[in-house]
């Protein structure tokens, strides 16, 4: 009797033993990075593409050299490495997946390399769910509030944002539309529950010159590192932003590493150089109308959700497109995703694993 029991014990357990590898070779294999990237006007699902100025080198990784052109969107983690002058301005297509911005993620985008940004766009320059960080490089980002009503305008929409290694940032939003609110940078929930840790700026030893009507920075919180206030005179993070030595919004900040000495003729060290900072923040900002105390309410922007899908044919220089309308839907050849290779070995060492179990569990 106990050596049936015992017998019975063991198909039990060799039956749960292939049931949880059966869950686990059937999973789904998830890979870092973006999911789809809009970029040109056209969408692509895969990395391993390239055009003019641009290539997507991986799932999570954007390069831009030289690339001057429409809206650059993504749905997911975005790592994007600059090198030499590259500009995105907002698409007027009346058919775009991605308006209102010049740079929409949705996920999480990190700036790196030595190179430049200038993305404008009539909400947002730039415009990011979850976290933005800019390590090293110089990015000009400006909104226009051309047509926006009610809403917040900003040069930057995200999440939190934190500026290091160097970095140099210059973000200003302007607007004349009923019920428009202008920041340079506008930092909100967007809905990601992240609390009290979120909606914060972080400054460590890098220049920040952010410009607005109803802020310079709308934030919840923030730290400098290596870095401190140029402008306002006694700024400080408050409740619903900065703020200068009378508690009072501030329309213009300016963060600089501590130590930093200005070029000659120059009073501040926030301006980026180049052509992009020609034109001052403070000159993008209306002069007209009374501070708030920081965000009030997110802004409602078109995304790239659901984008319409696109069969390409490229090569690693060229990009030659067939557009299928709206309706159609169109398959793509399925590139291995980051990390599937690891994922199968994983799969299959599991699989031959379970039926050297079960095979001696049955001789038993």
């Amino acid at each position: 009797m106990f050596a049936a029991e015992s017998y019975t014990s063991r198909h039990y357990i060799a039956i749960v033993a292939m049931a949880c590898l059966c869950v686990l070779l059937g999973g789904p294999s998830y890979a870092a990075g973006a999911e789809s990237l809009i970029i040109a006007g056209a969408t692509y699902y895969e990395p391993g593409v390239s055009g003019p100025g641009w290539a997507w080198t991986d799932a999570d990784h954007l390069e831009l050299n030289g690339y001057a052109g429409e809206a650059i969107g993504a749905k997911g983690d975005l790592v994007l490495t600059l090198a030499g002058q590259n500009s995105v301005t907002e698409s007027h297509a009346p058919d775009a997946d991605i308006t209102l911005c010049g740079m929409e993620v949705w996920g999480n985008l990190t700036f790196r390399g030595t190179g430049t940004l200038t993305a404008t766009g009539s909400q947002c320059g730039i415009h990011i769910s979850q976290a933005f960080v800019v390590d090293g490089c110089t990015v000009d980002v400006r909104a226009d509030g051309a047509d926006i009503t009610d809403e917040a305008v900003a040069g930057v929409i995200a999440g939190d944002m934190a500026v290091r290694g160097g970095g140099r940032v210059v973000a200003a939003g302007a607007g004349s539309g009923a019920g428009v609110r202008a920041y340079g940078v506008y930092l909100q929930d967007a809905g990601l529950g992240a609390g009290a840790a979120g909606c914060r700026l972080s400054v460590d030893a890098s220049w920040l010159d952010a410009a607005g009507a109803d802020g310079g920075v709308a934030c919840l919180g923030g730290s400098l590192v290596s870095a401190r206030f140029v402008a306002p005179a006694g700024g400080a993070f408050g409740a619903g932003g900065v703020v200068d030595a009378a508690g009072a919004v501030a329309q213009h900040v300016v963060i600089e590493p501590k130590g930093a000495t200005a070029p000659a003729g120059e009073t501040g060290g926030g301006e980026v150089t180049g052509d992009s900072a020609e034109k001052s923040p403070t000159d993008a900002s209306p002069a007209a109308g009374e501070p708030t105390t920081g965000p009030t309410a997110n802004p409602s922007l078109k995304h790239a959700a659901t984008p319409t899908k696109t069969t390409k044919t490229v090569t690693k220089t060229t990009v030659a497109k067939t557009t299928k309308p709206k309706a159609a839907t169109a398959t793509t050849a399925a590139l291995p995703k980051t990390g599937d290779c690891n994922w199968i070995a994983a799969s299959l060492s599991l699989f031959l694993l379970g039926l050297v179990l079960f095979g001696a569990t049955y001789r038993c």
